[in-house]
């Protein structure tokens, strides 16, 4: 497909549209060219944040690889300019551009690697460890960098209290005691973590007491 007729599938999209819904039929994929959309799903009646996704990320391919009904939702947060991408076309720019067909293949690996570090911390009974590991994890996977080297987790603490499982004032005990450290800072935007690593340092302190503690 030429770049003239791929500039006729751009469409400008504003805040608060929600392009599909869990279940609905999928017909075409996203890349997204300007703007924020977050992809979420709902389990027991409570939203669940999959990702934020910015300029150059694509999404919605599933339902036209597999031909079966989304498996999430997908909101426009922020003002978005979208290419939207039939089957057909897709599977053209598949065939003829193999930068396209890696840059897939890697996503679907990031997002299979992402479900397994999430089943691993929903392992954790510690509601610390789950909360550290929520919070590090929603970082590596859907952290919004800036450029004093922090990242910014769009979530609250609700949000974060359904992505990991736990009740809010679970979470909230576990926040107050990183923001005292300043390892987490609770902003309008998100939760701010100024180092990542710092989180993974304080929760193996807290493994190390607990594990001399019990000798």
């Amino acid at each position: 497909m030429t770049n003239e007729k791929l500039a006729k599938r751009v469409q400008q999209v504003p805040e608060g549209t929600v392009l599909f819904r869990d279940g609905d039929r999928g017909d075409e994929m996203y890349v997204i060219q300007r703007g924020r959309v977050r992809i979420f799903t709902e389990v027991k009646g409570r939203e669940k944040l999959l990702a934020i996704l910015g300029p150059g990320d694509f999404f919605g391919e599933m339902a036209i690889l597999n031909d079966k009904p989304r498996t999430a939702s997908a909101e426009v947060v922020e003002d978005a300019q979208l290419l939207s991408i039939d089957p057909k076309t897709f599977g053209a720019m598949i065939v003829s551009n193999t930068e396209i067909a890696v840059r897939l293949i890697k996503k679907l690996a990031r997002r299979l690697d992402s479900a397994n570090t999430l089943i691993d911390l929903l392992m954790h009974r510690d509601p610390k460890a789950r909360t550290i590991l929520g919070l590090a994890h929603e970082a590596e996977y859907n952290g919004q960098r800036r450029e004093d080297g922090s990242v910014v987790v769009p979530l609250d603490r609700g949000g974060l209290a359904n992505q990991i499982g736990l009740s809010a004032d679970e979470v909230s005990t576990v926040l107050q005691r990183l923001g005292r450290l300043k390892i987490v800072e609770e902003t309008a935007e998100g939760f701010r973590i100024p180092d990542v690593m710092r989180l993974h340092e304080f929760l193996e302190f807290l493994q190390m007491r607990e594990k001399f503690g019990d000798e």
